[in-house]
């Protein structure tokens, strides 16, 4: 599996959605890390995404087996903090049920509640807040649907943020591998099935998240009794950079409670 390293310290493990590549993690974390000293950001390519082939991966488990298996390679047994995007949300969540122990924080931002299509999903309809007609009339038909399908702000700096962060991820996956590897997307294992995780965790959501909507990830709430839960009005799947300083600030508040309970000073 690639991945992309930055920086020293408490490892950080972030794992992107369905279809782009680490890049969106990067784009979104490193802001925050290059003002906080003291992490080792791991960024992955799942299986069939980025730069890691897909191999024989059929479906959420074996992708779930694929990051279990980096975490021996590169990390061992040493505990670290567990970031997840959409999709992989998902498999954030997975990971944290089967390694309860070593992951010290969970991040879920616009994680997928439900693993069903985006069709069977209590969400919103895909709403324009901020409308900028001229910036998608000078796209091409296909930039535009890409970025135009999402956006909930449509301007000059969310689209620089989609061409950085998520379009180079589109652009290089293995489509055939992606809808083979659909087919099998619940993990065999429930993610809160068994104990609750009892550790500073943080869920985050858009207001028009019309991918993976914001209400199906409340009922999660129990089983994560010290999770944030926080949705943002003018936010999409793309909260991210749509929202970037509330983000920010979240995922600042989340790094300082996990230290607290960890003992560190973050």
């Amino acid at each position: 599996m690639h991945y992309v390293e930055h920086g020293t310290g408490t490892p950080v493990l972030a794992v992107h959605g369905w279809t782009p590549d680490h890049r969106l993690m990067t784009g979104c974390l490193e802001p925050v890390f290059e003002r906080r000293p003291g992490y080792r950001r791991l960024y992955p390519d799942l299986p069939g995404m980025g730069r890691s082939p897909a191999g024989s991966a059929r479906g959420s488990d074996d992708l779930l087996a694929a990051l279990s298996g980096l975490v021996d390679e590169v990390l061992g047994d040493e505990p670290f903090l567990l970031v997840g995007e959409s999709y992989g949300g998902y498999l954030a969540r997975g990971l944290a049920h089967a390694r309860p122990a070593q992951v010290s924080g969970l991040a879920l931002v616009c994680p997928v509640g439900r693993p069903v299509p985006t069709l069977e999903r209590d969400v919103p309809e895909h709403t324009v807040v901020r409308a900028d007609p001229g910036l998608l009339a000078a796209l091409d038909p296909a930039e535009a649907e890409e970025y135009g399908g999402l956006a909930v702000v449509q301007s000059a700096e969310t689209l620089a943020r989609f061409r950085a962060d998520v379009a180079p991820g589109l652009a290089i996956a293995d489509f055939a591998a992606l809808d083979r590897m659909r087919t099998a997307w619940p993990l065999a294992e429930d993610p809160e099935s068994g104990p609750r995780y009892r550790k500073p965790a943080l869920i985050v959501c858009g207001r028009q998240d019309a991918s993976t909507g914001f209400a199906e990830q409340y009922a999660l709430l129990g089983h994560y009794p010290r999770a944030s839960y926080a949705v943002l009005d003018r936010a999409g799947h793309n909260l991210q950079f749509e929202q970037p300083a509330l983000f920010e600030a979240l995922v600042e508040e989340w790094l300082d409670r996990v230290a607290e309970a960890s003992g560190g000073a973050g």
